[in-house]
């Protein structure tokens, strides 16, 4: 979305800035994308022509799916699993007296009201009665909870957005949760706070040529001019949200990335943009039950194969394009594919795996993709025994050394947990994502990379325990927790002495915007999708990887020429009651000028 030109103007004072917001909130009603419906493309004739997509996590079947609903003949090479990151993954063996085994995950999950790219795939992955298919399968949170050790918790509802619960809370923790911010925020000087207000609203009057550049080449401790501050002010406002809403290193990630999402964030929970949702929504199940496999079988009913255990090992080239493809299962044993089309739906550490020389000759900028870097975010159940009263919504233990947030999730699942899954004496579970692997925890003194597994579970436990457990009444008790499951992806290496994870997640670093690239690239029937593919939404997300699914989708058909209607690439809504400042900005910025509020 571009800026509209308008005369340089110099002498815009704060005042008009600050006005400017004003009329954002006065507003209410911002510019928005057309609202969700249920459809499905009708499909085009493609003449037989076939595409083979090699991976299968969320953006190979977003690929799959507006390719197939478009007549093209899809095949997906999975190595692993369907879903990738997104799926649910069993503890095999948990299930007794025919019940289902416990239900873990790579890490929890949650659907932001500023998604648009899934919830519209959603509509179209059919459920049962379900009129609005598997998007009736989300359901709202009702608040969260922000766990300060040594303080007052602050549990409230999710701010502001469509639909809030709010018969549902206790006005008690509301007080409560009033004077713990009353006392946290005289924590931090005003000052510091002001800068924090300011470098936002400089954010949302900045042009997108001035994000895509000066934003992008700082981090977002450097622009919140974190060092110097007070404790307070860096481990809560610069490092602990950050870490908590977007699983990114203040000190590493680009403030394009953070400010973009936190601006989304805002908009969201100010209720003003009317294409979002509700703020926080999780699914109301595992998600193989109540999303994953339901698409899978609307997709193979459209024609999609699956060849599943098949990992790609070499992508063939000739005369600029890709010839063909081998692929190996689990033996090593390695076959040929033969399609029109070839799909990299992998993530990019695999896909750096397969640049071969005659790959990066036929696509230089491919080799860029060596530059991009991945972290860890991996998440970890505790099956327990009791129904757990942490909130009823997602939890953020601010100040825990590894990041930690979670969600109790039987609350959101429709029957009684206990008689569905495990042994019969389970009745929730606690899901918690762990951001950040690289600092020493309390217990063992030892980063998550550097603990076991067993280490890793007890670490977590004590941090979450050192957060809630400062009150009256404990809310986690050693004795609740049946048993625990920590994401198979990681395996720890006794004779290094480190863990190592299958699963990483790109970290929108600085200045990395110019190294990602685009869907189509410069091998006319080789195309990439995956979160490191440059999207609107610039972070590695679920949303992330749809959207670039669907920008793939559209450079095959572009390139095959097909009539077929394109598949739609939502965006985030940028307020058009800011596009006068973003515009002033833009002259600004080509000018060689700084923002108007950077004095």
């Amino acid at each position: 979305m571009g800026d509209i030109a308008t005369p340089l103007t110099t002498n815009v004072s704060r005042r008009a800035v600050l006005a400017g917001l004003g009329g954002l909130g006065a507003a209410g009603v911002l510019a928005a994308t057309s609202a969700h419906t249920v459809r499905a493309t009708p499909a085009v004739p493609s003449n037989g022509r076939s595409v083979a997509v090699f991976g299968g996590g969320m953006a190979g079947l977003t690929v799959a799916h507006e390719l197939a609903e478009r007549g093209f003949q899809v095949t997906v090479y999975e190595p692993t699993a369907l879903g990738g990151k997104a799926r649910s993954i069993s503890a095999a063996g948990t299930g007794t007296g025919g019940r289902l085994d416990l239900p873990g995950e790579h890490g929890f999950r949650f659907f932001p009201g500023f998604y648009q790219n899934i919830p519209d795939t959603m509509h179209r992955i059919p459920f049962g009665a379900n009129p609005h298919g598997v998007f009736d399968n989300l359901v709202s949170t009702g608040g969260f909870r922000m766990a300060l050790p040594g303080n007052e918790d602050l549990s409230f509802p999710t701010p502001f957005s469509p639909g809030t619960r709010w018969e549902m809370y206790n006005f008690d923790a509301i007080r409560n949760t009033l004077t713990a911010g009353f006392s946290l925020g005289t924590s931090i000087p005003p000052n510091e706070l002001a800068v924090f207000v300011e470098k936002m609203v400089m954010f949302l009057t900045s042009s997108l040529e001035r994000r895509n550049t000066e934003w992008d080449n700082v981090t977002w401790s450097q622009t919140l001019e974190a060092e110097g501050k007070s404790k307070a002010y860096r481990e809560f406002v610069v490092s602990a949200l950050t870490r908590s809403l977007v699983a990114a290193r203040p000190d590493q990630a680009s403030t394009r990335t953070i400010g973009q999402v936190g601006q989304a964030f805002l908009l969201n929970g100010a209720g003003v943009v009317p294409a979002y949702g509700h703020l926080d929504r999780i699914l109301n199940g595992p998600t193989n039950d109540v999303w994953i496999n339901p698409w899978a079988d609307l997709l193979r009913g459209m024609g999609v194969r699956f060849e599943m255990g098949k990992k790609l090992t070499d992508l063939e080239v000739g005369g600029g394009r890709i010839t063909g493809a081998q692929v190996a299962d689990g033996s090593g044993a390695r076959s040929s594919v033969q399609a029109d089309y070839y799909v990299s739906a992998m993530p990019v550490e695999r896909v750096v795996e397969v640049l071969t020389p005659q790959l990066i000759a036929a696509d230089p900028r491919l080799e860029l993709l060596r530059t991009l870097v991945v972290d860890w975010m991996v998440g970890i159940q505790y099956f327990m025994r009791t129904k757990n009263e942490l909130s009823d919504g997602h939890v953020a233990f601010l100040g825990s050394p590894w990041a930690l947030t979670s969600i109790n999730q039987a609350q959101f699942w429709p029957g009684d947990f206990a008689s569905k899954y495990g042994d019969g004496t389970v009745h929730d579970v606690l899901s918690i994502d762990i951001s950040d692997w690289d600092t020493p925890g309390i217990l063992y003194g030892k980063t998550a990379k550097q603990c076991t597994r067993e280490e890793i579970a007890a670490e977590t436990w004590a941090q979450m325990k050192a957060s809630v457990n400062d009150g009256s009444r404990p809310m986690l008790r050693d004795e609740d927790v049946a048993q625990w499951f920590l994401d198979p992806g990681v395996q720890w290496n006794a004779a290094l002495g480190t863990n190592t994870n299958e699963t990483p997640l790109l970290v929108n670093t600085v200045g990395s915007y110019p190294n990602r690239p685009e869907a189509r690239t410069a091998i006319p029937n080789f195309f990439l999708s995956g979160d490191y593919v440059r999207t609107d939404i610039d972070l590695a997300t679920m949303e992330s990887a749809n959207e670039s699914g669907r920008a793939a989708a559209n450079a095959l058909l572009e390139e095959a020429g097909s009539t077929a209607p394109r598949a739609r690439e939502y965006k985030l809504v940028e307020p058009a009651e800011l596009a006068p400042l973003r515009a002033i900005d833009a002259e600004r910025h080509r000018a060689g000028l700084p923002h108007m509020l950077d004095i």
